[in-house]
């Protein structure tokens, strides 16, 4: 099959590798039929991911249709369409019987690698990184879903693969950083981060009881996305001093909520971002923090930080003191795609009432033979690109 394979930083390139098979009960094999570039892959494609193998396929987001099946899985049926969350879950342990499905114990073969850099192991995801298991990615034209009964999602009929694919990752990612916002009615939120997590998380914040969103990038076309179909206010921070912006649009008192979907590499002008972009360029720190501290120094006191934005290692200039100074509360982490999905799948279809066509949101597609073309145009933005679907 053919498939997108990593060979080092901005080194992605479209390969003919050996066809998935069955290798427990429980697998399934899927013939993917779309596939999305995430945020997250440019973190791959810039080398900031360690473990990475060269060879290894990447891509966490995809859905496709059910070609073979373990003799385990019984819920599924060949020709089945599904969804199929990034994070692989077992459906068993102490965690995924909690809900915690992103911190299960027992999909990551590599869990000793994450436990020596993190304390302990979470969940393994597709196509990102050896700490994370080592599993092949489905920016692909086949690949192997492992614990396919619990981890394959059947799609309604009614829904269409580009209103069905984002419910992979990134619209339960932002529905879960709004939940984790602890957003009440009548809220302010604050949002760092226009791109597809932070639109989806702009509506999210709404479904949970927001009165304002504000939302910050410098990227028009982004901004102009979240003012339309977001409606949301919006700073571009290239022309406003953010902090101070936020001060004066709250009367003072700061955003109630305040959510981070930039993540390890956020950009910025003041010194602080300068400072993490030189430090990270002479390998002396892991991750630029610039967008976190802007949403931990401009929470209100006793409000939420959410951080949906991946983070990779350890960060330099963190402001725990403003945190703790003003009662804070942080929450964060990988998304429980699976705890989501039913609730997700009411709101795109909609129940009598017009549903959330999460598809507006595509701006480029690709043949998957155009996929080293099309990472490298979302990395430069070139055409105003938001989100790139491939089609193998």
């Amino acid at each position: 099959m053919k498939a997108l394979c990593w060979y080092g930083k901005q080194d992605v390139r479209v390969l003919n590798v050996d066809d998935p098979a069955i290798l427990n009960p429980r697998d399934a094999i899927i013939r993917i039929t779309s596939t999305a570039i995430c945020g997250s892959d440019l973190h791959l494609y810039n080398g900031m991911i360690p473990t990475m193998q060269l060879g290894d396929i990447l891509g966490h987001e995809f859905m496709g249709e059910v070609i073979e099946l373990g003799s385990s899985v019984t819920n599924l049926k060949i020709g089945d369409r599904v969804v199929i969350p990034f994070t692989i879950s077992c459906g068993g342990c102490f965690f995924c019987n909690r809900q915690l499905y992103s911190l299960c114990d027992n999909s990551n073969p590599n869990a000793a690698m994450a436990e020596k850099m993190y304390g302990y192991s979470g969940s393994a995801l597709y196509g990102y990184s050896h700490l994370f298991g080592g599993y092949a990615g489905g920016q692909a034209e086949y690949v192997r879903v492992p614990f396919a009964d619990v981890g394959a999602f059947k799609i309604p009929d009614e829904l269409s693969d580009d209103q069905a694919l984002f419910l992979t990752d990134i619209l339960p990612t932002g529905f879960m950083a709004a939940e984790n916002a602890n957003i009440q009615r009548g809220d302010t939120v604050a949002v760092w981060g226009c791109g597809p997590v932070g639109q989806f998380t702009i509506q999210s914040a709404y479904w949970h009881g927001a009165e304002r969103v504000i939302a910050i990038d410098h990227i028009p076309e982004r901004l102009e996305m979240a003012r339309t179909h977001g409606k949301a206010e919006t700073l571009n921070y290239e022309e406003v001093n953010v902090l101070e912006t936020l001060n004066e649009m709250t009367g003072g008192i700061g955003p109630d909520a305040c959510i981070d979907c930039v993540g390890l590499e956020s950009h910025g002008f003041s010194p602080d971002a300068i400072y993490d972009k030189v430090k990270t360029k002479l390998m002396l720190a892991t991750d630029r923090l610039h967008a976190l501290r802007e949403a931990i120094t401009a929470c209100r006191k006793g409000g939420s930080v959410s951080v949906p934005g991946v983070y990779a290692g350890y960060l330099d200039k963190f402001p725990f003191g403003a945190a703790f100074s003003k009662g804070l509360t942080l929450k964060m982490g990988q998304t429980h795609v699976h705890r989501y999905l039913d609730e997700l799948i009411k709101k795109v279809i909609g129940n009598g009432k017009p549903g959330f066509d999460p598809s507006y949101i595509i701006t480029h597609r690709y043949p998957l033979s155009s996929a080293p073309e099309a990472y490298k145009t979302f990395y430069e933005n070139k055409g105003e690109c938001i989100k790139v679907v491939l089609t193998p």
